[in-house]
């Protein structure tokens, strides 16, 4: 497969070169693109120096795949000319995520949905991707009726800028400020911009988006997304309301047996999900699993993930990969 990776030098751009190694992703031809500054640069790949290309250069490169995290104009203006020269786009920005004509796919929920007629699929947000691999199993045994997410969000999220904030905040130093405020020792309860309804763009996300990759509207979700300073990965407190009551044996089993979700949930021996433990890993860890006592078929649960990997990076390599193996991907 020849594979362009538009965004190569950024945070989750360089974590999808990362991942394609570590899981041997047929790469015959890498094309990485990054800004124009950047054209002519190198990057390491599989033990061999690559240079990057312009978005031009690319798009007549014909590539097989393209996994976009540039960010949404980018993807905007050039995803449909990479997908009209039959390259199929993976796009992890917020671009095209509620357009009703693609699909917004996490691999394990949703990917029978997709067909060789895709170019472009969008990967969802990464607060969304946890919580929705561990809504869905629920969802399916008792019906969700509502939920309630509040997150503690890496500045990873926001990118190299924000961990250098922060960084040099821990140093002391007065560094470029990305946030309104000091993000060290502090947390902002603003993620993303602020929408006319008090509520940011990154909470919205959360509810609109859970609701279209579970295909189902009748969820109500209400969301508060707060910044913190920790790098390893983004935390959710979650409320779930169900149609029908639960087994909170039955809880940890269907956790337990969700491919892609652990099950770490024994506060006895302070077992539970941390951003600390999550870093590096492609899996989303449950726990912290008890009755919400003060109202009927309610529980909460704690979700971590690391969001530059299954929040992002991951997901949009499974996707490929999920393409490939069902025959879905010609190659040019």
């Amino acid at each position: 497969m020849k594979v362009a990776v538009v965004g190569a030098t950024g945070m989750v751009g360089k974590i999808m070169l990362q991942i394609l190694e570590e899981r041997n992703f047929p790469v015959t031809e890498l094309i990485p693109v990054a800004s124009e500054r950047s054209v002519g640069n190198t990057i390491d790949f599989k033990g061999e120096k690559v240079a990057i290309v312009s978005l031009e250069d690319a798009i007549d490169a014909k590539c097989d795949i393209a996994l976009f995290s540039a960010g949404g104009s980018i993807s905007l203006e050039y995803a449909p000319k990479f997908a009209a020269q039959g390259t199929t786009v993976i796009d992890n920005s917020s671009a095209w995520r509620m357009d009703e004509n693609i699909k917004l796919v996490v691999p394990e929920i949703n990917a029978s949905q997709l067909t060789a007629e895709d170019k472009i699929i969008a990967n969802p947000n990464c607060s969304t991707i946890q919580l929705v691999m561990a809504l869905k199993p629920l969802h399916d045994k008792y019906k969700i009726k509502r939920v309630i997410v509040s997150t503690y969000q890496s500045v990873t999220g926001t990118g190299k800028e924000a961990v250098e904030q922060l960084e040099g905040e821990i140093r002391n130093e007065k560094p470029n400020m990305v946030y309104p405020y000091q993000i060290f020792k502090n947390a902002l309860p603003h993620c993303d911009v602020f929408e006319d309804n008090g509520y940011t763009k990154e909470e919205m996300k959360l509810t609109n988006e859970t609701k279209k990759i579970l295909s189902d509207d009748t969820i109500q979700l209400t969301a508060t997304a707060v910044r913190v300073p920790v790098q390893g990965g983004h935390s959710e407190s979650v409320n779930i309301e169900f149609e029908n009551d639960f087994d909170l044996k039955e809880v940890r089993q269907l956790m337990h047996n969700t491919p892609g979700i652990v099950l770490k949930d024994n506060p006895d021996t302070q077992i539970y999900p941390m951003p600390l433990y999550s870093e590096g890993k492609d899996d989303v860890f449950v726990g912290r699993i008890r009755r919400d006592f003060s109202q009927e078929n309610t529980m909460n649960m704690w979700i971590v993930a690391d969001n530059l990997r299954k929040g992002a990076a991951t997901n949009t390599i499974q996707i490929a990969e999920y393409l490939i193996a069902n025959g879905l991907i010609k190659q040019n």
